[in-house]
């Protein structure tokens, strides 16, 4: 950024990190005086050992915990309105949410309508509520969302078949988020992939943003080195919990800082692939990764150089555009060890839909923040290739 620039940076949550950190849910209960709480839980979880030990702190802790587990991946409205009428029979004051960030961005949701009302359509966008939802402590079963500490949460409206973000830095991330690797243990092995892809992606467009600001680089880069030194090894052992703490803070630093800086046209373009094909986020993103990252090189071969470095390749004396092609090549290693399909095509994507998804990221205008100038002819392009 210029010297002349205005910027800012903000991080709201509290943060309990470390093997056994769960045990400080008890904290907030009683600095709330909880009596009555809602937990919002993946489903997958409800017979684990995991929240099982959970439960126990709750039932020495709070007089009445409703238990909320219908979450889709990728959440509609309907499932936030469902939880919210939940919520509100329950008398809950405080919530928890335990999952990935599915479940951690419908619990967001829920807070936001139960103290400023109406729909969650209403809160589309940037800073559409002023009141603070109601206190949200989360733990985050995956590692990629960074939903725990990101001023934004993402909701599906079916009926225009696009995803909804709603976004406020100050008031829409958790008041506390625990980072406890004893809560990836039961991740699935193609989830983890995509989930840390996703959180990949999180910190290198945020990195690349035209937004970006010296906290939120060396946050970011930060997050780069964690999340690609141990991904690979999360991804075939989930219960590595040297990595798997190592995911949890990579996640949460990028996002801390893309809520703040935006996002790029990885983002833009996955954004309209996952909700017209079905597809996960994290794959949705990891599909175009390679593609956009390509693309963008040129605006900031200085930075894909930076990325190259935190990603452990060795650049030091090379010349600045072989080393930023470097990063490219990292990026392609990645996905291709964590069996990412290399073309839209092999993950269900049909061609007659490319044109019209990109005219949809054309509006949604994400020029504001990545760093390449991207037009209509751009994303059909961008498309195509990927396809």
């Amino acid at each position: 950024m210029s010297p002349t620039e205005l910027s800012h940076f903000f991080c709201p949550t509290s943060i309990h990190i470390g093997v056994g950190s769960y045990r400080k849910v008890t904290d907030s209960l009683r600095r709330w005086k909880v009596s009555h709480l809602m937990v919002l839980l993946d489903a997958a979880l409800l017979k684990s050992s995991f929240y099982a030990d959970i439960e126990n702190l709750l039932k020495e802790e709070v007089e009445h915990y409703e238990i909320y587990t219908d979450i889709e991946p990728d959440p509609s409205a309907h499932t936030v309105e469902k939880a919210y009428q939940v919520c509100r029979d329950s008398g809950a004051t405080v919530l928890l949410a335990i999952g990935g960030g599915s479940t951690i961005d419908v619990a967001k949701a829920v807070g936001i309508l139960a103290t400023n009302g109406g729909k969650i359509h209403d809160y589309e966008g940037i800073e559409k509520f002023s009141t603070p939802p109601l206190p949200l402590i989360a733990i985050p079963t995956t590692a990629g969302t960074g939903s725990e500490v990101s001023g934004s949460c993402v909701i599906t409206d079916t009926e225009r078949n696009l995803k909804m973000s709603i976004r406020h830095a100050s008031l829409n991330p958790a008041d506390v988020a625990i980072l406890d690797p004893l809560a990836l243990r039961t991740v699935p092995q193609h989830v983890a992939a995509h989930s840390g892809l996703d959180a990949f992606v999180h910190a290198f467009e945020s990195y690349i943003s035209r937004q970006a600001n010296p906290f939120t680089d060396a946050i970011n880069l930060h997050a780069l080195t964690l999340i690609s030194g141990s991904i690979r090894p999360f991804t075939a052992n989930r219960n590595n919990l040297t990595a798997s703490l190592d995911m949890l803070c990579g996640s949460a630093l990028a996002g801390m800082a893309f809520g703040q800086t935006g996002l790029g046209n990885v983002h833009c373009m996955a954004r309209f692939v996952g909700s017209y094909f079905h597809l996960s986020h994290g794959l949705s993103n990891a599909l175009c990764l390679p593609h956009v990252a390509a693309f963008n090189l040129p605006a900031n071969s200085a930075k894909y150089a930076k990325v190259a470095q935190a990603m452990g390749e060795h650049v030091q004396g090379m010349p600045e555009r072989l080393a930023a092609h470097k990063a490219l090549e990292s990026i392609r290693s990645l996905c291709t060890d964590l069996d990412i399909p290399s073309r839209l095509r092999e993950a269900g994507v049909q061609e007659d839909k490319l044109d019209e998804m990109a005219e949809l990221c054309v509006r949604a205008n994400y020029n504001r923040w990545n760093p390449r100038d991207t037009s209509l002819h751009d994303f059909q392009r961008l498309f195509h290739e990927a396809f």
